[in-house]
């Protein structure tokens, strides 16, 4: 009878636990639907992101982890459309076939009216994953605040290999001995894409 009523006890003081492994399960955890709703948005509305809310984005981003906290990041939020312009106009002389294949072209930055480009030091492989973690804690803030992301390596690709771009380079300010790593394309969406097909076999649980 004691064992029983240990029993009982036990699993009494078990069940708020329980509880909140089935919230969490039906996903009412602000969180996860954050995670879970984020997509890669490739269509925006012509309307810049307010300056507090690309600060907040920012500020997210260096609050991610690094290894032996040594930031080594560097973020320019780029506010000014001269800059999405110019460095755009680049881009159209040097792939028009690129352009020509986008109806919907307006700028090299998959028509975002804002940019986030992180820098980190070149052949460091604990500043790649820094920055990585970083890239999505920016997505998700952006998320939770009504807008849309995309991640571009082709596109820091692009501003990194021309001559062309050198004078819009020197607008960022990056320490010596750093490059961009990617750009992340910040606005309102103009689309809601479905969520792609997650392979949930590359999960294994080692028990």
């Amino acid at each position: 009878m004691g064992n029983l009523k240990t029993w009982m006890v036990c699993g009494l003081m078990l069940l708020p636990s329980l509880g909140k492994a089935q919230e969490c399960c039906k996903m009412n955890n602000e969180t996860i639907q954050t995670i879970m709703a984020r997509r890669s948005v490739r269509k925006y509305l012509d309307k810049p992101v307010e300056h507090e809310k690309l600060a907040v984005i920012a500020k997210c981003g260096i609050y991610a982890p690094s290894a032996m906290n040594q930031q080594t990041w560097a973020v320019r939020v780029v506010e000014n459309p001269d800059f999405i312009k110019g460095t755009t106009e680049i881009f159209k002389k040097e792939n028009p076939e690129q352009v020509k294949r986008d109806a919907n072209f307006k700028n090299m930055f998959r028509n975002a009216p804002n940019i986030i480009v992180v820098a980190c030091p070149k052949d460091d492989h604990y500043a790649t994953l820094n920055v990585g973690l970083m890239g999505e804690n920016m997505m998700l803030a952006a998320q939770s605040l009504g807008l849309g992301t995309c991640c571009l390596g082709s596109a820091a690709m692009f501003l990194q290999r021309s001559e062309a771009y050198k004078p819009y380079i020197a607008q960022l300010h990056l320490p010596a001995g750093y490059e961009i790593s990617y750009i992340l394309a910040v606005g309102y969406p103009d689309e809601a894409p479905a969520a792609k097909p997650r392979d949930e076999g590359k999960i294994e649980f080692i028990k």
